[in-house]
């Protein structure tokens, strides 16, 4: 099937402002700007947001912490009905829950970017689900998937509301992270069956194959860990503890995020210098790049207090990762996608 060029143009786009999405997501989650606007659509009652506190509404602390407790409460609702009763418990009786912030503009006009930029994802896909509905429904998948990418957009930006009113409850982060994982693989999917893009990596041995799998299940299973060690961290603070004191309570979590992330540079390094040896193909070498940026800003959370600009860094890099061994993995089934 032939696509028009705006239409796969058009997929690209929305695989760009995804990943901005992520970006301004993490932004939003180091920032603690989630409450920046107590209400939705609008921004304490207004289209556009305040940028001091006196052109606020009076009761617009008040506003902030009523929002924030009522959605959390509602949460703890389908925690019970899921069975999660001593989850929904401990959200219910988090001390933190209803405490005041004062007005901040700075975290205000953070969410409310992160907002207008998932607003604009979201239309995308929606373009994109009417666009293919019109005039490639014939083809079934890519009908199907770009139906459930547009059910999932809108899954995620409602459970990213419910993560932050409720105070990060730890399992929530990790299912957010899973949902946005789900949703950039099947862009990237969609991207791979409109375009010509071709990585080239099904013309190498099979053995660089399977490393090249292998590879991937690690990155996804390395965002999981990362995620799972930045939630504990989030709970060593909560109990008053300093960096300087991280390393004494870190488990076994750590310690397999770090050797793994050893791990998969080896194995990109072989591959690499592989490949450079006879088919010389770029996308080992943007692989190579982006793992050592991507790593470099993990050592320096490690080990030295930098601000939030790394941590944004190190998601992203991570999340390129995973895109363009995604691409791989694709390409290694190109057979069975065209």
């Amino acid at each position: 099937m032939t696509f028009a060029p705006s239409y796969r143009f058009t997929h690209w786009l929305s695989l760009v402002v995804i990943y901005l999405v992520i970006v301004a997501g993490s932004v939003v989650r180091i920032t603690g700007s989630g409450m920046g606007c107590p209400d939705w659509p609008k921004c304490f009652g207004q289209w556009v947001p305040p940028t001091e506190a006196s052109q606020l509404p009076d009761d617009a602390e008040e506003m902030l912490k009523e929002k924030r407790v009522k959605k959390a409460f509602k949460f703890a609702k389908y925690l019970r009905f899921l069975g999660l009763d001593a989850t929904a418990q401990q959200l219910e009786n988090d001390p933190y829950l209803d405490m005041e912030e004062g007005f901040n503009a700075a975290k205000t006009w953070t969410e409310y970017v992160n907002r207008l930029l998932g607003f604009l994802a979201g239309n995308i896909v929606l373009l994109l689900f009417f666009w293919t509905f019109l005039r490639y429904r014939k083809n079934r998948l890519l009908l199907m998937l770009s139906f459930v990418n547009l059910i999932l957009m809108g899954v995620q930006g409602w459970f990213g509301s419910i993560v932050v009113a409720s105070n990060l409850v730890p399992w929530t982060i990790t299912v957010h992270l899973f949902l946005a994982l789900v949703i950039l693989f099947i862009q990237i999917y969609l991207v791979r069956m409109t375009s010509n893009t071709n990585t080239q990596v099904s013309t190498i041995p099979k053995i660089d194959r399977r490393l090249i799998l292998i590879a991937w299940v690690i990155i996804v299973g390395q965002l999981f860990l990362g995620t799972q060690v930045r939630e504990y961290i989030d709970e060593l603070t909560r109990m008053g503890l300093g960096r300087d004191q991280w390393s004494e309570y870190f488990g076994l979590t750590f310690f397999i995020h770090r050797s793994c992330s050893w791990l998969v540079l080896l194995m990109i390094v072989v591959l690499w210098w592989r490949s450079e040896k006879s088919s010389k193909l770029n996308f080992f070498r943007y692989a190579l790049l982006f793992l050592a940026i991507e790593l470099s800003s993990g050592v320096f959370l490690a080990y030295l207090d930098l601000p939030g600009a790394v941590q944004v860094a190190h998601l992203l890099f991570a999340c390129v990762l995973f895109g363009l061994f995604s691409f791989a993995v694709l390409d290694l089934r190109r057979k069975t996608l065209e």
